[in-house]
């Protein structure tokens, strides 16, 4: 994925990720790196990278020696890709072809250690930690030029010839103290296409096209308006879900069924249940990806979007 400018047609970084797979259930020993096992780590990267797409060495690389939950780098604007570019902007000196890590002081890099252990926004959260799939995230920059043709590059290849080297899928091992059964990097792209997929088999798909308009337009707007999902509506940077009053509910999700013996009034409670279920599903995952939640009280179904 490359973040572009809204002045240029030229991307201004790429924003991509090495993918730790984790073998089944085994502990992870560190959340976060060291300063200097971070730099060594970034290295290994540095020179992956530049194996995959030449050009890529004369780039600066920017990340961090920590690995976090698929739902921490997808959140409004690239949230996290964009604190690493901006603390990297304080470093001093020539850009070009500098690699720089950003690490936890060596006495803080346990599981569960202070949340300020590391610098800026870039500590790991705990409530996400445990996942399957872990993820240490890179920004290369620099030459425009240069850095559409990198970008694209790895939008054409990475998801299939990205493998990440034996050195470093070693060295990922030991500093973290995971059990690796595969590393490969992604692009920003290629890992918001994996999770559209895998919410698709979740039964999330309807949810995707808000998460979509979030990512990449932060400032944007949309609409999941689809019963018998819940009404939201994604604007100003929040996710608004209709909270409906009884009989509004009823007009808009089960206007049909009748609601005159004591049979039918447990089905339809039952049904509002299920329906207030699917609501804090939705809540949860959009909390998730970094997106504030705001339940806005609708009286009546026809005028929901209004008051929205």
């Amino acid at each position: 994925m490359s973040a572009v400018d809204a002045h240029t047609d030229h991307p201004l970084h790429v924003l991509g990720a090495l993918a730790l797979e984790l073998r089944g259930d085994a502990p992870v020993a560190r959340s976060a790196l060291a300063q200097a096992e971070a730099g060594e780590l970034a290295a290994h990267i540095a020179r992956d990278l530049a194996a995959l797409a030449p050009d890529a060495a004369q780039l600066q690389l920017v990340t961090v020696g920590a690995h976090y939950d698929p739902v921490e780098l997808l959140r409004p604007g690239w949230a996290l890709h964009r604190e690493l570019d901006q603390l990297s902007a304080r470093a001093p000196g020539d850009a070009t072809g500098r690699i720089v890590a950003f690490g936890a002081p060596s006495q803080a890099t346990s599981v569960g250690a202070h949340d300020g252990q590391l610098p800026g926004a870039l500590a790991p959260s705990a409530d996400y930690f445990g996942g399957p799939l872990r993820l240490v995230p890179f920004v290369l920059g620099g030459d425009a030029k240069i850095v559409a043709g990198v970008g694209d590059r790895f939008e054409r290849e990475l998801i299939e010839r990205g493998m990440a080297g034996a050195s470093t899928a070693l060295a990922a091992q030991e500093a973290f103290g995971m059990q690796i059964e595969h590393a490969r990097y992604l692009t920003a792209h290629d890992l918001a296409a994996m999770t559209a997929l895998q919410y698709e088999h979740a039964g999330l798909a309807p949810l995707w096209p808000l998460l979509e308009t979030a990512l990449l337009e932060p400032d944007g707007e949309a609409w999941l308006d689809a019963p018998p999902e819940p009404l939201v509506h994604y604007a100003d940077g929040e996710a608004r879900i209709a909270l409906f009053e009884p009989r509004a509910w009823k007009q808009r999700y089960a206007s049909g069924e009748p609601c005159d013996t004591p049979e039918c009034r447990e089905k339809l409670e039952r049904q509002h249940q299920h329906f207030q279920a699917r609501q804090r599903q939705i809540a949860a995952v959009l909390t998730a990806h970094g997106i504030a939640v705001n339940f806005v009280h609708c009286a009546s179904d026809d005028a929901a979007r209004t008051e929205m």
